[in-house]
């Protein structure tokens, strides 16, 4: 269900006859296109989008973005950005050309995405418990154990079903050779997947006629899906599990979607002051007093969640919720402790893991990663520098990253320091050709890199959402998609069968 309806967004104008084909300047070079002309599996879908696109001209675009972007901040539809003084509140800009994804590509990404969160599960529930993958050798103790992420908290702490992931969202990207591949995985409190719903809202109101007839998987069903797994995880024997979704409130650069998804949940939007624990069991505050609550899907960071065990400052969690949980009184998603599978170093034995685990082959290859903290990892580094993406493994976002190849003499040297200061601290990585697509802007319709975030969501068994967050760089030639850093999205578009 949509946060609200405009109508149709198509503006006055239909037809550019000045400059009937959009694409007349498109040329995405050397790079994977996701709208190329011909692409093998898409069933006629591009040809057919290209074709209406022409229809609609550049004119027409722009005057239904400029609708559709007015749709966007009267809905409410933005995010935080705390490091802007002068602008806070953001909409995520949206790109109204979809990106499609064909049927075969979708089963191959969505079984790969299944196995990671599969193998992730695995890792955390070993690390946490017997540890048999350090004990072996495949993943050095040091790097799970020394994490900053690693709690020792959930050493021996029963979860439900084994699952400490119950929502994932995995990074991928394309290469110039159209493989996908996975950049990063996120286990802790992923974001993003409203705007996957938002986008699709948005393309039925602004551009219907470029969705006729196209046979698409749909995506309204995530609430849904999402409020199952969290009714499932819930303590053994509650007839009728109430969940909840803990927010940090307003200022928090995601509260928008804390608000969409309780609402596509069905559950109340609580705060840390709206729940209390006694007698080692959550209740929710309400006017009619106190009433007990079973799951608790929470977009906090580990170290707000219970001032009684992590920061005693903190104003944001609840007093004892991590001894409810304990006791098997309450279930929290995603665990605590999960951030450890989501480090940029463990990242590179992923692999490894998948293969320890689940005995396979990973389904989706990771970009090739050197591990600085490894005295080979480091001097290959060191070595080639000005051709190497350099990230901080505890970073997100698009921070502190290098891009090599486009950093100056001075970015270079900064970088090569803080290698050398805190060789553990880092990873480097070769830069990947993302694919592009073709996206509106000033100029036209112009290549712009993208990437690609599916949600999984886990409760005894994996569901992946279809298609997933596609961002995009605005910014000619940019490779960081990151809303934070100048990024906007693109409905994703999954086939479910041929086309007209």
């Amino acid at each position: 269900m949509a946060l609200g309806g405009k109508g149709n967004l198509r503006g006055e104008a239909t037809v550019d006859l000045h400059n009937p084909d959009p694409f007349a300047a498109y040329d995405p070079g050397r790079f994977f296109c996701e709208l190329g002309a011909g692409r093998a599996g898409d069933q006629g879908a591009g040809a057919i989008l290209r074709q209406r696109i022409a229809e609609i001209g550049l004119a027409g675009l722009r005057a239904r973005a400029r609708a559709a972007e007015r749709d966007l901040i009267d809905l409410g539809i933005t995010f935080t950005v705390y490091s802007d003084a002068t602008a806070i509140d953001r909409i995520l800009p949206f790109d109204c050309i979809p990106r499609i994804i064909t049927a075969a590509e979708w089963a191959h990404l969505e079984a790969g995405v299944r196995q990671r969160v599969a193998a992730l599960n695995a890792f955390l529930d070993d690390i946490y418990h017997r540890r048999r993958i350090i004990e072996e050798g495949v993943v050095p103790a040091d790097l799970v154990l020394g994490n900053p992420n690693y709690r020792p908290e959930m050493e021996d702490f029963p979860v439900r079903f084994g699952t400490y992931v119950h929502i994932c969202g995995i990074d991928l990207v394309r290469d110039e050779e159209g493989t996908f591949r996975v950049l990063e995985d996120n286990a802790r409190t992923p974001s993003g997947v409203s705007y996957v719903v938002e986008n699709r809202h948005l393309m039925l109101r602004a551009f219907p006629d470029l969705m006729e007839g196209m046979r698409l998987r749909p995506v309204d069903d995530y609430g849904m899906r999402l409020r199952a797994a969290m009714v499932e995880i819930a303590p053994a024997g509650v007839d009728d599990p109430r969940v909840v979704l803990l927010s940090p409130g307003i200022y928090n650069s995601a509260y928008f979607e804390h608000v969409f998804l309780a609402r596509e949940m069905g559950v109340p939007l609580v705060e840390g002051a709206d729940l209390v624990v006694e007698n080692e069991r959550v209740f929710m505050r309400t006017t009619a007093g106190l009433r007990p609550v079973h799951t608790i899907y929470r977009r906090i960071g580990d170290d707000f969640l219970d001032p009684e065990v992590f920061r005693p400052d903190t104003m944001l969690g609840v007093p004892g919720l991590i001894g409810a949980w304990r006791r098997g009184n309450v279930a929290l998603a995603n665990a605590v402790g999960t951030g450890v599978a989501d480090d940029k170093a463990i990242y590179a034995y992923m692999p490894r893991i998948i293969r320890f685990y689940l005995d396979e082959e990973a389904i989706l290859p990771n970009v090739e990663t050197h591990i600085c903290r490894e005295r080979d990892g480091l001097a290959y580094t060191l070595d080639h520098l000005a051709q190497l993406v350099i990230k901080p493994v505890g970073e997100s976002g698009g921070y502190g990253i290098t891009i090599g190849p486009r950093a100056s003499a001075a970015e270079l040297e900064q970088a090569r320091a803080a290698l050398l200061a805190d060789p553990a601290n880092w990873i480097s990585q070769p830069v990947i050709g993302l694919s592009v697509g073709p996206t509106l802007t000033e100029e036209g319709l112009r290549p712009r890199h993208l990437d690609l975030r599916p949600f999984a969501v886990t409760g005894r068994e994996s569901w992946v959402l279809p298609g997933g967050l596609s961002r995009v760089a605005l910014k000619e030639g940019s490779l960081i998609v990151n809303s934070s850093q100048g990024g906007g999205s693109k409905d994703t578009w999954v086939l479910a069968g041929e086309t007209p």
